[in-house]
């Protein structure tokens, strides 16, 4: 049997997480591919994007960075601080280009606006996920939460897909964390 995070299945995988979070923006899975086959040349390319993070050469988890990069920079993530405002987390997810069609917003309670962060997070994944959207933060082992949106029906496909890459993803309000 196969290593399940080979760099074939990793690659393919971050490629299909990518047309799944991105589907207009074929660019993001050039970027994160070129992470992943060229690190050397992807942080010369984007030295100024990863000197934000930190990162100077390449690291393990550069495709994942990559791909939080590349979707924040077209409006599909959000990344927020671990100590952040509701309403900055609320506005920032309003912002989003895969924002949900219904108002998940009309739902929150306002004593869950006082929450912790991380808290409060999970309460818009609730939110989210009763009107058939899910929120999910694609963990890079920060003090930080990039958060994407995605069809309550595709987060399975997500976290399978991220397994399949090597990475981990946080569902936002789920019931069961890991899903």
């Amino acid at each position: 049997m196969s290593d399940p995070h080979d760099a074939g299945t990793a690659r393919a995988s971050l490629a299909e997480i990518a047309a799944l979070l991105a589907p207009a923006h074929p660019e993001v899975a050039e970027e994160v591919l070129r992470a992943h086959d060229d690190p050397e040349g992807y942080v010369s390319a984007f030295a100024d994007r990863l000197d934000d993070r930190g990162v100077d050469e390449p690291v393990d988890d550069l495709p994942w960075i990559a791909l939080i990069d590349a979707l924040s920079d077209r409006g599909l993530l959000a990344e927020f601080d671990w100590k952040e405002d509701a309403a900055e987390i609320r506005a920032r997810l309003e912002a989003l280009e895969s924002r949900p069609s219904a108002d998940p917003w009309a739902l929150l309670a306002a004593a869950e606006t006082a929450l912790p962060t991380h808290d409060f997070l999970h309460a818009c994944g609730r939110r989210y996920r009763e009107v058939g959207e899910a929120l999910a933060v694609l963990d890079i082992d920060s003090d930080c939460y990039p958060v994407v949106g995605l069809p309550a029906a595709r987060a399975d496909e997500l976290t399978l897909l991220a397994d399949r890459a090597g990475f981990p993803v946080e569902h936002l309000g789920a019931a069961d964390p890991g899903t």
